[in-house]
């Protein structure tokens, strides 16, 4: 059973349509990606999956469960986590209370998450008590992510997590979503960096024009030459 199972999923702003039947499906502790061209409808996707747009036609399961149009309050408990690229920090707070804000549903002793978003992302520890607005954007991504795993989610959307970061941390948030993924967390990413995205993917999605384009492995959309004439630069 497919861990997130969208199917020929229709939505938009203000009446007009930018997904126009996308499907996308991963497996419980695969790493799926979603990568194309401005306006493809990737980050409008993450929005559907978390009840943030109005699905008008289409599908939504997460572990078998119809959640289509569910909202966001009630998708957090059953095991989904957003992160989006922007705005995704409470830039008062230091790192330690964004982490904590994290666990607003939790009614359990929740230190040992705590523990273990700093054991994944080892700067923030010693940060702990800084203000996340004084962090590099690298450092603040990590908080945003962290935050997101307070709730101990089944899946985790992230939204162009490397956005506007430098290489050397791009490649270590990647590297953090890998282990994140080894822990058992599926994680579903919309990403501008195509080629380093689709490197660590179990499953690639590419869209154009809000509907699939190309569907397969990362390893084999990276190997097709439509795919990365069209999609990935060369």
């Amino acid at each position: 059973m497919s861990l997130i199972a969208a199917r020929e999923l229709h939505a938009g702003y203000g009446g007009m349509n930018i997904l126009n039947g996308v499907s996308i499906s991963i497996e419980p502790h695969e790493i799926g990606v979603i990568v194309g061209p401005n306006g493809a409808g990737k980050s409008t996707t993450l929005k559907a999956l978390f009840g943030l747009l109005t699905i008008t036609a289409g599908t939504v399961t997460l572990d078998g469960r119809d959640i289509t149009n569910m909202e966001p309050d009630r998708l957090v408990p059953l095991g989904m986590a957003y992160v989006p690229q922007e705005h995704n920090v409470f830039v008062s707070l230091t790192v330690e209370e964004n982490l904590e804000m994290g666990a607003f549903i939790r009614r359990d002793d929740f230190r040992h998450l705590i523990d273990q978003v700093y054991a994944i992302f080892e700067p923030l520890k010693e940060k702990r008590r800084q203000p996340a607005g004084e962090l590099s954007g690298g450092q603040r991504q990590m908080v945003a992510i962290g935050r997101a795993l307070m709730t101990e989610p089944k899946l985790l959307l992230l939204d162009e997590p490397t956005a506007g970061l430098s290489p050397l941390f791009m490649s270590e948030i990647f590297d953090r979503i890998i282990a994140i993924n080894r822990q058992g967390v599926g994680v579903l990413m919309v990403e501008q960096n195509a080629k380093q995205a689709l490197a660590i993917a179990h499953k690639g999605f590419v869209l154009a024009s809000g509907q699939n384009r190309y569907t397969d492995t990362g390893a084999a959309l990276l190997a097709n030459p439509d795919v990365a004439r069209s999609f990935l630069g060369g």
